[in-house]
């Protein structure tokens, strides 16, 4: 593969307005920009992304529906060359330029890399990430999310949607349009999701996520929890409730575990 980046993006100019939308973005820092990737390269991304028999795991259930893989061994070569550019000095420099995050890394493992599938009925419900790394103890700090979607078109649904910090109101979307990439801050308040998705048949919601890290420093306070879902406002009663609890249960379960140090839980899914 010859080129990975639209190249344009590098610049000090580009990097400058990218900077500023970042850190004046609401109701956290984020910033999206269209053509990050080259184009060709792009293209070659949705042409062989990979289906929904190459997933690594399946989720249906309360509060999202959607595969993920994160196996490049099994993928077109393609992905390999990405997930190796943005792990590369130069894009990290840049993206640490761009955040003002120094340190960041992106571990070569399901929790660093991967892709998403999402078919009709597909949804992710209102969250916030992981906080540490449960394996190699590192600090999560940004989501870096690429869509592969030709022709997605509004009545579709599966817009990115960025809530405020009670999750009472979504403050920022966007469609999962071809060639878009969403860079977000992930915090405690970093709420984020995707409404259910009406597509016809053969047509999914395409994206490649990264995210990235910096090393937790021994003055360094970063409390591990695991994915905290939220119910929207317009959620039932029933479905609040049981957010709730089943939420509260996880994060005790895995948070106790990690606490005593029972690393074989965590790697068993790597």
């Amino acid at each position: 593969m010859n080129q990975v980046f639209n190249t344009q993006w590098f610049s000090d100019e580009s990097i400058a307005a990218l900077k500023q939308q970042f850190n004046e973005s609401k109701p956290y820092r984020h910033l999206a920009v269209d053509g990050l990737l080259d184009e060709t390269f792009a293209h070659v991304l949705l042409e062989n992304f990979p289906g929904k028999e190459a997933m690594r795991r399946y989720y249906e259930g309360l509060n999202e529906k959607k595969s993920a893989g994160s196996n490049f061994d099994n993928s077109h070569e393609s992905f390999t060359p990405l997930r190796q550019a943005l792990a590369a000095p130069h894009f990290l420099t840049f993206l640490e330029s761009v955040t003002g995050i120094k340190g960041l890394v992106l571990p070569d493992d399901f929790r660093g890399a991967g892709v998403h599938q999402g078919s009709d009925g597909s949804f992710l419900d209102i969250h916030v990430d992981f906080s540490v790394h449960p394996v190699l103890n590192l600090h999560r700090r940004l989501n870096f999310l690429v869509f592969l979607n030709k022709g997605w078109k509004d009545e579709f649904g599966g817009k990115l949607e960025l809530w405020n910090a009670d999750v009472s109101v979504c403050e920022a979307e966007f469609l999962p349009s071809f060639n878009r990439i969403v860079i977000f801050e992930t915090s405690d308040i970093s709420y984020h999701g995707y409404d259910k998705i009406t597509v016809p048949p053969g047509v999914y919601r395409n994206s490649f996520f990264a995210y990235f890290y910096t090393p937790v420093s021994e003055n360094e306070k970063v409390k591990y929890h695991d994915t905290i879902f939220k119910p929207r406002p317009t959620d039932s009663g029933a479905k609040k409730v049981k957010t709730h609890a089943k939420e509260t249960v996880k994060n005790l379960v895995k948070g106790t575990l990690r606490n005593l140090g029972v690393s074989s839980f965590f790697k068993k899914f790597e």
